[in-house]
């Protein structure tokens, strides 16, 4: 009898724990998804100076550098992107880019 009283309470406190845990994971989770999207935000902008350097004339001699280095960073955003599954964040910073 007092085995089963033990166990009941055992049962109690590991759910708690539980609940407990999975409150905690949110909040970690969004805070890995905030630094997701800071970082994010420094690969677009890595882009836009590739983009600036592109239209510069002193740069012209480099240019097959600067494309290569372009498409490598669109290809990590892309990834990146697809990965954390921040889709309607990326939308917004290509609006945000395309009013410059």
């Amino acid at each position: 009898m007092e085995n089963e009283e033990q166990r009941e309470q055992n049962r109690e406190k590991h759910h708690r724990s539980e609940e407990r845990r999975k409150k905690d994971h949110r909040g970690a989770k969004t805070f890995r998804r905030g630094r997701a999207l800071a970082f994010l935000e420094r690969l677009n902008s890595k882009r836009s100076t590739l983009k600036r350097q592109l239209e510069t004339p002193e740069l012209q001699s480099i240019n097959p550098i600067l494309v290569g280095e372009l498409k490598a960073m669109e290809s990590v955003i892309d990834e990146f992107v697809q990965l954390f599954e921040i889709h309607e964040v990326d939308e917004s910073a290509e609006a945000s880019e395309n009013e410059k």
